[in-house]
């Protein structure tokens, strides 16, 4: 049996939506809330195996529930259902652990079918979610993004060939906390050393 709990602020949506899948045997709804706060509620009691969520929501919205639920309970399954098709939304739900996404405007029929996929192991994302197009920008502009204000300065100066001194007297800093930037960039990044990250300065340093 997939137990499921649904946040969702309009309530006729939720109606909806429990009328479709009432008369599914495989599936049982454990509760449902208007909010995020109500969600977790349901959560920590019923712990379903998925959870279907909106995103905007009032008191506490999707993106954070979610965070919170696979922090705490990193087993359950949780599906964003949304109106937004944005890719930061989509970005920002993967990040806190969603393993599908879903547009509200899609056949209430692919919820169900949303609900057994990722139930099952598997990620499932809206058939207009161009998914290529999402993991190339999450490959370079989120890396990217990752960066502090003062760790891609200090990026640009190394593409340009500067030494860590060079750069320390640039920024009238420390040398130690330059070198501590370099470090973190290169963990931040997923680089392997100084080669590595200067190589990425050379190829980023028109972009910061």
């Amino acid at each position: 049996m997939i137990t499921v709990a649904i946040a969702e602020d309009h309530q006729s949506l939720v109606d909806g939506i429990n009328l479709l899948l009432k008369y599914e045997e495989n599936i049982s709804i454990v509760g449902t809330a208007n909010d995020g706060e109500g969600l977790l509620e349901i959560v920590r009691l019923k712990q379903p195996k998925v959870v279907l969520t909106d995103i905007k929501m009032p008191k506490m919205d999707g993106i954070t529930a979610a965070r919170t639920i696979k922090k705490e309970f990193p087993h359950i399954k949780v599906i964003a259902f949304s109106m937004f098709d944005q890719e930061e939304a989509i970005h920002q739900m993967i990040d806190a652990g969603a393993s599908g996404y879903l547009l509200k405007n899609s056949p209430l029929e692919e919820v169900l079918k949303a609900i057994e996929t990722v139930n099952a192991g598997s990620n499932y994302f809206d058939a207009s979610i161009d998914l290529g197009e999402l993991m190339k920008s999450n490959s370079a502009d989120r890396k990217k993004g990752i960066l502090s204000k003062s760790e891609r300065e200090i990026l640009v100066l190394i593409g340009q060939g500067k030494t860590t001194s060079e750069i320390a007297d640039l920024r009238f800093t420390a040398v130690s906390t330059v070198e501590k930037h370099r470090k973190n960039m290169i963990r931040k990044l997923g680089l392997s050393g100084k080669g590595e990250l200067l190589r990425y300065a050379l190829e980023k340093k028109y972009d910061f």
